[in-house]
């Protein structure tokens, strides 16, 4: 049987090789063009992709290319986000349909959602808007008074699925977006979406529709598939936060690199998510723009007198906390601290953050007077 995957984007990338990958810019309606096929044709809610992230594309296919492949597998990944086989390469077309011939269904893997045994509703309360949960089991019980028990089970547990990632049969994948989004249409009647003032909690139904595909599957009792699924790259926004402070901070710009850090996160706090900065480069990211400040209000070169690119600034701080947290110093290491100029400010900064052996006290002691006045 065809499968077709529909990779939502909102940013160029590059596609996997097969013909089973379809780009799908979401968003179109409100965005640049991209040069890919858009959601913003046919029946479309791609001008409401602030409130519903990627689901404006699973709109979009569910009403303009289902109808006429119903026939067909179909699905979504995301421009970053790829199921894998046990290879961990990008499965392809063939995979895809061999697996659908005996399960329902293919969705990521069921994640713990919080720590410390937290619940999927505590963890859901301590990102967002708790009441968007409550309302959504309201409107199941008016809806789907069938599935109201399985969607309380589900909450008070602590799995659920992530990314919206999919593939089914067309009569399943029709069957899922019906459910979905009469559940969406009926919340929005008594929903103000003017209230969601920042980018990222406007995302509203984006994140709500993760766990709900959860709740659907199990409340049909399907067979579902749990799909290893890849992170290909960071996330664009981690990418873009990180090369705009870089270059602010080669300016000279401290205080607007410290200004653009904190704003970003405050908009965007999923920018510091695992799955967005894959190497935890944000926290670093953080420290490099307090020393870099630090350093030049002492009239001291350090960092951006051996490291100019944000990518070497992010390396050049991760060995050195690597030399810090040694209990015995090597030459080479001793070598390194004195060649790449690094102060005293760094290596306290460094030490309190990154839980170091050394305290904070001795730290200025145990360097050579290696700072060069600017």
């Amino acid at each position: 049987m065809p499968t077709k995957i529909f990779v939502m984007t909102h940013k160029k990338f590059n596609c996997p090789d097969d013909p089973a990958y379809i780009p799908l810019h979401v968003g179109r309606a409100v965005s640049n063009d991209l040069g890919y096929m858009g959601d913003d044709t046919g029946d479309s809610i791609s001008s409401m992709n602030c409130y519903y992230g990627e689901l404006t594309g699973l709109y979009w296919i569910w009403k303009n290319y289902c109808p006429e492949h119903y026939d067909e597998n179909m699905g979504l990944c995301h421009y970053r986000r790829y199921f894998v086989n046990d290879s961990r390469t990008i499965m392809k077309e063939s995979e895809f349909d061999d697996i659908l011939k005996d399960y329902d269904i293919i969705t990521s893997k069921a994640v713990i959602s919080g720590d410390d045994g937290k619940t999927y509703e505590e963890t859901y309360g301590e990102s967002h808007d708790i009441s968007d949960l409550i309302l959504t089991g309201k409107t199941i019980r008016k809806l789907y008074p069938e599935d109201y028990p399985v969607f309380l089970e589900t909450i008070k547990g602590n799995r659920t699925y992530f990314g919206n990632l999919m593939v089914a049969g067309g009569k399943i994948f029709d069957s899922y977006c019906t459910w979905l989004f009469s559940v969406f249409n009926e919340m929005k009647k008594s929903m103000d979406l003017s209230m969601y003032g920042d980018e990222y909690n406007r995302r509203v139904f984006g994140f709500l529709s993760e766990h709900l595909l959860y709740v659907w599957v199990r409340a049909r009792k399907l067979r579902v598939y749990e799909g290893r699924v890849v992170i290909s790259d960071e996330k664009a926004e981690v990418k873009e936060l990180k090369a705009s402070v870089g270059y602010l901070l080669k300016k000279g710009c401290f205080d607007e690199a410290s200004n653009l850090f904190y704003e970003v996160l405050k908009v965007r706090p999923d920018v510091t998510l695992e799955q967005s900065d894959l190497r935890g480069d944000i926290p670093l990211l953080e420290q490099i723009i307090y020393i870099c400040s630090e350093e030049h209000k002492a009239g001291t070169e350090g960092i951006l007198s051996v490291c100019r690119n944000i990518d070497d600034m992010l390396c050049h701080v991760r060995h050195v906390t690597d030399i810090l947290r040694k209990e015995n110093w090597t030459d080479d290491d001793r070598k390194y601290l004195n060649e790449m100029n690094v102060s005293d400010i760094a290596a306290m900064v460094l030490a309190l953050n990154n839980n170091t052996a050394y305290r904070a006290e001795e730290l200025p002691g145990l360097l050579h007077s290696n700072t060069r006045k600017c």
